[in-house]
């Protein structure tokens, strides 16, 4: 089956003090997105790559192009995360089967975390990489910050990207209106009644988000 991927790579990342978008913010020297790309390019079960970046940084994402033939499509992402893997899909190949979407910021994805994921998808419609949940999880009152529960915690999973679907329950995720922003894609699915399952991922797929991440991720390749 064809599978494409979708990075997202609009996010202006605020958090990290940055001029450029976050996926632009060099790592040893590097774009950060650049370490998934490679790893995108290198596997044999991925037949394409569309970038959604951020509007006003697209020629710099372009350029990237250059160096990874697999790459199909740059287009401008949207003001919400969901908003940008729509776009996305639009630019994917008409006969595309399967669609994995990433998050630019997580570097350190490796092929058998992929391999993982993309058999997982031969059986189920929508699958995810994650990790069992490391510590003591509170929910609390939202006002108060009173602790109402302590969760179980070997039932939670920390969810991750990539996540991989199967393009027409994606596309038909993302047709529907939801009132509450989903924070991922397999949320979606989820809230149409759809099934998706949980495969290991790795811990040290992390998601830079602050200065201090991208501290953790220099050390990572060291």
């Amino acid at each position: 089956m064809k599978t494409e991927v979708i990075v997202v790579a609009a996010g202006l990342g605020r958090r990290l003090n940055s001029k450029v978008p976050k996926a632009l913010v060099l790592l040893k020297g590097k774009p950060l997105i650049a370490y998934c790309l490679k790893v995108f390019e290198a596997h044999p079960g991925i037949d394409g790559v569309v970038i959604v970046g951020a509007n006003g940084f697209l020629s710099q994402f372009i350029r990237l192009t250059r160096s990874f033939k697999k790459i199909r499509a740059v287009v401008a992402g949207g003001p919400k995360r969901s908003d940008s893997v729509k776009c996305g899909l639009q630019a994917l190949s008409h006969d595309t089967d399967i669609v994995l979407v990433h998050d630019a910021a997580r570097p350190f994805i490796e092929n058998a975390m992929i391999n993982r994921l993309l058999g997982a998808l031969k059986k189920n419609k929508a699958a995810i990489v994650g990790v069992p949940v490391k510590f003591t999880v509170k929910k609390i009152d939202r006002k108060t910050l009173d602790i109402q529960e302590t969760l179980a915690r070997d039932l939670l999973w920390e969810a991750q990207t990539p996540q991989g679907f199967h393009k027409d329950i994606l596309v038909k995720a993302h047709a529907k209106k939801f009132k509450e922003e989903a924070t991922d894609d397999a949320m979606m699915v989820e809230r149409m009644g759809g099934r998706v399952k949980m495969v290991m991922g790795s811990y040290r797929n992390i998601k830079v988000t602050t200065p201090e991440d991208i501290i953790l991720a220099s050390q990572l390749l060291a």
